[in-house]
């Protein structure tokens, strides 16, 4: 049984996996991730609030409510209490190899060539008995000493997938696409993508390659190795930020992709010779 339970990074945070479905709970008063999921899913709140913001939509997402998240799609995640309770969620993940196996199994007589498929933006979905019923008998597993058996969170993924087909027939053919993202431009992606923490088969994924193509094509393109273009392409921005808007290293470092100002300034200095408080003292 697949049971990851993490709260290394915050003591405040728990999150346990049960096979690609994910109980979390927040004991602080609100906690912020930027989300990028290779994979289809849904996210339900089961008490306090979710704010989702992807630049140009923003919802929130409270109690008893639940959410569709496309593949690929990005968006940043403010989870809060609300209403005096605090933030509680499970989400549940549709990965190709799960849906594959389910086209196989009943899917196929769902898909219509007729239908259309959904736009990429993140859905508030309606509150059906499907959905309701679904994750209130999933609450019980909030609890890290019941343990349930990888079997029956399968069985819940099944009843999550079948409760969005019948939401919206266009669910059917968004869902059981299984053709293989064109190739986008590296540099693009990368100029457009530098602050987020992307692992490098992500961001071969993400520009429709494979690991063995992406480095191959990056290579093409630069010197430097893609983590190494990406420690500089975040640099020169953040240069360019505290140089022309009199940015701090407060202000700068997070948003452009360091996880703490520490590593930032030692990597500034590494780069440009001095910290980033004497450069602009």
């Amino acid at each position: 049984m697949k049971n990851d339970k993490d709260e290394r990074e915050d003591p405040m945070k728990l999150i346990f996996n049960y096979d690609n479905v994910f109980f979390s709970f927040f004991y602080d008063d609100a906690d912020s991730c930027i989300h990028r999921s290779r994979e289809y899913a849904l996210n339900y709140v089961c008490s306090g609030e979710m704010l989702l913001d992807n630049g140009t939509q923003r919802l929130h997402v409270r109690k008893g409510e639940c959410v569709f998240i496309p593949r690929d799609h990005h968006v940043t995640m403010y989870k809060r209490a609300y209403e005096g309770e605090r933030y509680c969620g499970i989400f549940l993940m549709f990965t190709r190899k799960f849906l594959r196996e389910m086209y196989v199994k009943w899917g196929r007589k769902n898909v219509s060539p007729t239908t259309p498929k959904l736009g990429s933006d993140v859905i508030k979905l309606p509150r059906t008995p499907e959905l309701t019923s679904l994750f209130a008998s999933m609450t019980p597993y909030f609890d890290p000493e019941v343990k349930p058996n990888d079997d029956l969170m399968n069985l819940k993924l099944q009843e999550g997938l079948l409760a969005l087909l019948h939401v919206d027939e266009r669910f059917a053919p968004t869902l059981f696409d299984f053709n293989e993202p064109w190739k986008i431009d590296i540099m693009e992606f990368m100029n457009e993508n530098y602050m987020y923490e992307f692992t490098m088969e992500e961001m071969a994924h993400y520009t429709g390659r494979s690991l063995a193509t992406f480095k191959r094509d990056f290579k093409k393109i630069s010197d430097l190795t893609p983590e190494k273009w990406l420690i500089r392409k975040r640099l020169d921005v953040a240069y360019a930020k505290m140089k022309e808007s009199g940015c701090k290293v407060a202000d700068v470092y997070a948003e452009v992709g360091f996880k703490n100002p520490s590593h930032f300034s030692t990597a500034f200095k590494k780069r440009y010779g001095v910290s980033p408080t004497a450069a602009f003292a």
